[in-house]
């Protein structure tokens, strides 16, 4: 996904910029240390959040753009990807993010108000 947006945006020829370059090197890291381990969600369902803001931020951006590509250019990946977001693991994860919500007063509070 990284490659494909730098490539659009940054115009370069199947390599990515310095900067993309760090986004991916981050991302990597993030996910080798990742407490779920085998079992990783996916990070929009995540409840730890592992990214620091900025980088969450790119990574979305990212997403958005080369998310809706996927299913042309890399079809197999897309559909894992929209398994995983349905598997049971995800309903798991699911589970703990509400289960974190009913067990914080002051999430809870915020969230009956808003």
């Amino acid at each position: 996904m990284i490659k494909m947006y730098c490539n659009y945006h940054h115009h370069t020829n199947k390599l990515l910029c310095t900067d993309c370059r760090a986004i991916y090197n981050y991302a990597e890291k993030r996910t080798a240390k990742c407490i779920f381990g085998t079992n990783k969600p996916l990070c929009a369902q995540c409840p730890v959040h592992c990214y620091k803001i900025d980088m969450r931020k790119k990574i979305r951006e990212i997403m958005r753009f080369s998310g809706p590509k996927m299913i042309f250019k890399y079809p197999v990946q897309a559909l894992h990807h929209i398994i995983r977001k349905y598997s049971p693991t995800s309903q798991v994860v699911k589970n703990m993010k509400n289960s974190k919500i009913k067990n914080n007063p002051n999430k809870s509070v915020s969230k009956t108000n808003g």
